[in-house]
């Protein structure tokens, strides 16, 4: 098989799974452990591309999901990818979709499952509203867009086609995502669905790739999708199962409670082949998960937190997470950070950014999302360097206590 790309170690850190490396793809490297920046919907939310190059940003992640309904994978493969479309020259993955076509609707966050199961073996299982809002059979996913209730199909197949379509370096496999509280007989089901889908993406995915070699076009790479919830047994088995493939690397999906990573990403990727990148799903929004997911094995990482809390307001900084909408700094005429070394902070005080929320300005969005993003992918940079110079451990400590105080999150042990 010819890989789309090459994956090498530098460094290891002793007793743990931690590494630092670099990933080789057709539009550059990516230096591991990184933050992969969101870019949903080909475009990082309030920031040019030039900006994300400016804070450090290594490649971005789009969805898809929202591209298959928005502009139409046709228009971007028309634009010579994703890459040409959003003006973006670094590295790019897309995900699969499946988490957005499992998610549709309140009732996900509330760990119902909302997913009508029609095939022999499967459980009905509902949204407590009584609306089906996704139907699960073996080919894949019927589903309603949340654009214009169009029924929809997904498969393995189309997830792939569409991937290619787009463009990406990196794809996710299609996987069955479902709801963290469903019964455990259920789980045994989506972990199994999982795999065979697996297989069908890989098999698809590598007919494509022939295609791209014979019109002299770059490989595209495909990662797996490890899935199980939070049972050490399914984690593994599905760890074991997709390590026997040929993906090029692999996500570990799911939606994880506060002090799961030392657990389950640990299952996952003490049971993954050593010689490929792991990749956390979804996962970032606070600085503990980067630390324990690289701890744990982790080489990238992307979510769309840093941005989203930043248009809200709620900014990271070294002692903590602030809102700069409180009163207090209204005529703060200090930086967001004084140890930040990003453009807003450089630039721009609390009291200017308290005033552009107050007032509802767009440059408030622009530059809270500069910061956060630097901060975020500033520190995985920093942890980086930590696992190279072996003083990840007193980086973790300081870094994290500053952040925390007294009040570390569940899982974190110093």
């Amino acid at each position: 098989m010819n890989h789309a790309l090459a994956f090498e170690i530098s460094h290891q850190l002793k007793g743990t799974l931690a590494r630092a490396g670099v990933i080789h793809t057709p539009h550059g490297d990516i230096q591991t452990p990184a933050f992969i920046v969101g870019g949903t919907k080909a475009t990082v939310k309030a920031l040019t591309p030039e900006q994300v190059v400016d804070l450090g940003g290594q490649a971005v992640l789009a969805n898809t999901y929202h591209l298959m309904l928005r502009p139409g994978a046709e228009i971007v493969q028309q634009a010579g990818g994703l890459g040409k479309f959003m003006n973006w020259t670094r590295p790019t993955f897309t995900d699969s979709g499946g988490f957005q076509v499992f998610s549709l609707g309140v009732a996900y966050k509330k760990g119902i499952d909302a997913v009508s199961h029609t095939e022999k073996g499967d459980t009905a299982n509902t949204a407590a509203s009584g609306d089906q809002l996704v139907k699960i059979t073996e080919k894949g996913a019927h589903f309603r867009s949340h654009l214009d209730g169009q029924k929809l199909l997904m498969t393995p197949e189309s997830s792939m086609e569409l991937q290619h379509q787009i463009g990406a370096d990196i794809h996710i496999a299609f996987d069955e995502c479902p709801a963290p509280l469903v019964p455990h007989d259920y789980l045994v089901e989506a972990v199994d669905r999982t795999h065979a889908w697996a297989e069908r993406c890989l098999t698809r995915h590598q007919q494509l790739n022939t295609e791209h070699t014979e019109r002299n076009e770059p490989l595209q790479a495909l990662y797996g999708v490890v899935q199980g919830a939070r049972d050490e047994s399914l984690r593994k088995h599905s760890a074991e199962f997709l390590g026997s493939r040929e993906f090029d690397g692999y996500g570990i999906g799911g939606v994880f409670e506060p002090g799961e990573i030392p657990s389950v990403v640990k299952w996952v990727c003490e049971t993954l082949p050593d010689d490929r990148p792991r990749h956390l799903l979804g996962m970032g929004a606070q600085p503990a998960d980067l630390f324990l997911g690289v701890e744990h094995g982790i080489d990238t990482f992307d979510c769309v937190a840093p941005t989203r809390q930043a248009r809200n307001g709620a900014l990271y900084t070294y002692e903590g997470r602030i809102n700069i909408t409180n009163a207090k700094y209204k005529n703060d005429f200090t930086p967001i950070d004084d140890d930040c070394d990003c453009y807003t902070c450089q630039h721009y005080t609390k009291a200017y950014l308290n005033h552009l929320f107050k007032s509802d300005e767009i440059l408030g969005a622009t530059l809270a999302s500069i910061h956060n993003e630097r901060f975020v992918v500033r520190t995985v940079d920093q942890i980086r360097e930590s696992l190279i110079d072996g003083s990840f451990f007193d980086f973790k400590k300081d870094f994290l206590t500053r952040y925390y105080g007294d009040k570390l999150p569940a899982g974190v042990m110093l």
